[in-house]
């Protein structure tokens, strides 16, 4: 019922914002266009269309926010008037009340703000769709951020995600196509990283992770600046970090105009990315450009800043040799070896036939190498992909979502940063040298290093094990005589199976012959 109730809030959120004429609008068909005149008949629909998209995802919550933020960044895939209207969703969502802030702060760190920091401004300086930020001041004089978890979202989250199970399970029943997609598996990842960024103590964590991962004075300290936590003003409600300064990183006019080198910045983006997926296996998955920032501090110029951890992903060594494996063969236009990695790994039905889906790969990639990033939009060449996998039932893995929703971003970002940005060249010789360093005598060396410290415990144990293994009584006789009872058990049954089989087949056959004289 809750489900059902939800559904008719989102139709009447959608008509009231006009989002079905949006649809209808989108698609040029004689059909289309008479229909438009039924649906604006009786309705006024003054405000931008973009405007009316953003109000409506707005009133309808934290995961359609969510899904604006992602929408917002792909300007080749939308329309700029309603790209720029998205953005706004970014941070500037509307804030709820500054009193209920601070009695979400009473309740977490137990004392009222104006007791446990210097000072705290109740005039939030950003609202996004899970929680909203106050800037504040530390006892000791340390400027920072708090951040506040929006009241009763789990229940409104909850509503959504059981919403969307329903939808995933209609796909799947309806769809033989959907089934390929294992939306259920897809929603319920969803479903964990929503809930994980309900704990702001979780996130809190992240950030810790990604510090360290890019710690201040070690050998990435020039890549990212990853904030400060303050753990003694922490809670799962309230999340208190080191302020950061800089400017965001969609503002291009104003980062131009500190001095900062954009093609530098674009090719460090994709750098970052790479080396959060690939080395530590553990990445920032939500970097839209309300969560980044650029250094503009004389001292750290050009360095992005990054903010809010509540999304971050997760690679095994699989997925990850898996993937660099992937990509590399992608760069190198070697499609055979991206079909047999498909099959390898069970990503494709074992009998699919090898020459046929590197064919279907090499059409869908071929066409988009050698461009700049202007004219190459990882979105078509997926969606391509998609529409080729359908033919090969290719199975979506839904433990990389978030890594596709990642690399979407990023070319987001580079696209508004410098169009003429090479995504492949920039991310080529990155992979070639993880490779080596994974598989030559590197990734030998690395690896006896890294075994060292358990083979230092085990080898002093070895002489005793080596002796009580050998000092164990011989009893492969018993075990022979054993399989041998086992055996003639087995072959007696089996007579016995046969006899009783023979038996009633004589009984049916006799029957039939009854019946039928």
């Amino acid at each position: 019922m809750m489900t059902f109730l939800r559904l008719i809030r989102i139709i009447l959120v959608s008509l009231r914002y006009g989002l079905d004429e949006l649809v209808v609008s989108g698609i040029r068909h004689p059909v289309t266009e008479r229909l438009l005149v039924v649906l604006r008949k009786g309705r006024k629909l003054d405000m931008p269309r973009g405007m009316r998209l953003r109000l409506a995802l707005e009133t309808l919550g934290p995961i359609f926010v969510k899904f604006g933020q992602v929408l917002s960044t792909r300007r080749d895939l939308i329309p700029a008037d309603i790209a720029d209207e998205l953005a706004l969703l970014q941070d500037r969502v509307p804030p709820f009340p500054s009193d209920v802030a601070i009695d979400i702060v009473c309740k977490g760190l137990g004392r009222h703000p104006d007791l446990v920091f210097a000072s705290f401004e109740r005039q939030p300086v950003a609202s996004a769709s899970i929680a909203q930020v106050h800037f504040a001041v530390l006892p000791d004089g340390r400027d920072v951020a708090v951040k506040v978890l929006r009241p009763n979202m789990a229940p409104l989250i909850d509503k959504d995600l059981r919403l969307m199970r329903a939808a995933a399970t209609l796909i799947e029943k309806l769809s033989a196509d959907g089934r390929r997609l294992r939306p259920r598996e897809v929603v319920a990842e969803f479903d964990k990283y929503l809930h994980d960024e309900l704990d702001l103590l979780r996130e809190a964590a992240n950030c810790s992770q990604l510090r360290r991962n890019f710690a201040p004075g070690g050998p990435r300290a020039d890549m990212l600046i990853v904030p400060e936590v303050m753990w003694d003003y922490c809670a799962s409600t309230v999340f208190t970090m080191e302020r950061m300064r800089g400017i965001p990183v969609s503002h291009v006019g104003r980062l131009i105009e500190a001095g900062v080198d954009l093609k530098k910045l674009a090719r460090d983006g994709v750098e970052i990315c790479f080396t959060q997926m690939f080395d530590d296996g553990f990445f920032h998955a939500d970097m839209h450009p309300g969560n980044i920032y650029v250094s503009d501090d004389p001292r750290t110029l050009g360095q992005y800043i990054a903010l809010d951890f509540g999304i971050v992903g997760s690679l095994s060594e699989f997925d990850k040799n898996y993937l660099a494996q992937n990509f590399l063969a992608f760069f190198r236009r070697d499609y055979r070896q991206v079909a047999r990695l498909h099959i390898e790994s069970g990503w494709v039905p074992r009998g699919t036939r090898e020459e046929e889906l590197e064919g279907a790969i090499r059409a869908c990639c071929e066409p988009y190498f050698d461009r700049p990033l202007a004219e190459i939009s990882l979105g078509q060449v997926l969606m391509r992909l998609f529409q080729t996998s359908r033919r090969f039932n290719v199975e979506i893995q839904p433990q990389l979502v978030l890594l596709q929703k990642t690399l979407l971003n990023i070319e987001g970002l580079g696209r508004q940063l410098d169009p003429s940005l090479d995504l492949w060249k920039t991310a080529k010789p990155y992979l070639e040298r993880w490779m080596h360093e994974r598989v030559g005598w590197a990734a030998l060396r690395n690896g006896f290093k890294r075994e060292s410290e358990q083979w230092a415990q085990m080898l002093p144990e070895l002489p005793r094990l080596v002796h009580h293994q050998l000092a164990r009584p011989d009893r492969s006789g018993e075990t022979l005589a054993e399989l041998q009872r086992l055996r003639l058990a087995q072959q007696q049954t089996n007579r016995l199976m046969a006899a009783i089989a023979g038996i009633l087949a004589v009984g049916v056959a006799v029957a039939l012959w009854a019946v039928t004289r």
